[in-house]
């Protein structure tokens, strides 16, 4: 039987993506338009990872799972109200900016100082979970700064599956190219594992472990800390909406080649 683990998650809440999401440039910086009226949901890659890591808690007795949020605090007490309902977990909250346009390194920093805050925390049975990218905020590098800043070197990225070995060993699957895997054995924790979509369907909403969460989650909301991160030594240009294009013609009996060739020369132009 494997030692219990603690199993920290980091993700935050996006727009919705049902949403149209128009960039403009403001005073501040770039930004969404009307980003405070947008209603927002769970980074869905984030929201893997934490499904995941109460999956794994649930099967190793005495494991712990903490969910690390960087984002407006009056919205994420509002995403919460439907996140506490899915699965059991602590969390912890730093009150700040959710932008996509946000520095990498900079929120890199204020989860890996946060998380070296946590009381009672392991590190020598820690897990980092988060998604492989982000739908705001995909650089795809965040979480592995994070794991730098910890001192964690054994990362991984793209995980779809984790399995503990008799011996308490990690057995990890992670996406590769040609729709393989790469199979690896992580001896131990501590390490860093940055999900893609996993196997586990969205936990059913269960009003108890959302009323339990809940005694947990409204006081740490109220003492959130203030954190500022942005965009320092970063310059926008331009901030715009991909040009849409479309040229078709309808033509008979033309080789495949030909297409082929003229669809590079439309390409290239």
């Amino acid at each position: 039987m494997a030692d219990p683990f603690h199993i920290v998650v980091c993700g935050s809440l996006v727009p919705d993506p049902l949403q149209t999401l128009e960039p403009v440039a403001g005073a501040q910086g770039p930004g969404l338009k009307n980003e405070t009226m947008l209603p927002a949901v769970l980074d869905p890659w984030a929201g893997h990872a934490l499904f995941e890591a109460a999956n794994l808690a649930k099967q190793v007795a005495g494991s712990q799972v903490w969910l690390v949020t960087l984002g407006p605090k009056a919205k994420l007490q509002q995403l919460m109200m439907t996140i506490a309902q899915k699965v059991p977990f602590q969390l912890v909250v730093l009150d700040g900016t959710a932008s996509g346009f946000a520095d990498a390194h900079e929120v890199a920093t204020a989860l890996a100082t946060a998380i070296q805050g946590i009381p009672g925390l392991d590190r020598n049975r820690l897990l980092l979970f988060g998604g492989c990218a982000s739908a705001s905020r995909d650089s795809g590098v965040t979480l592995q700064l994070v794991g730098e800043q910890l001192g964690i070197r054994d990362q991984f990225l793209g995980v779809d599956e984790l399995g503990i070995e008799p011996d308490g060993a990690l057995h990890i699957l992670e996406r590769v190219e040609g729709g393989q895997y790469q199979v690896s054995r992580c001896v131990a924790p501590p390490a860093v594992l940055a999900w893609a979509t996993g196997s586990l369907p969205e936990p059913h909403n269960n009003p108890q472990v959302g009323m339990m969460n809940m005694r947990t989650i409204m006081p740490q909301l109220q003492k959130a800390k203030p954190v500022t991160v942005g965009c320092a030594g970063i310059q926008y240009d331009t901030v715009k909406l991909p040009s849409q294009r479309r040229d078709t013609r309808v033509v008979r009996d033309v080789p495949a080649a030909d297409i082929a060739r003229e669809i590079v020369d439309w390409l290239k132009a």
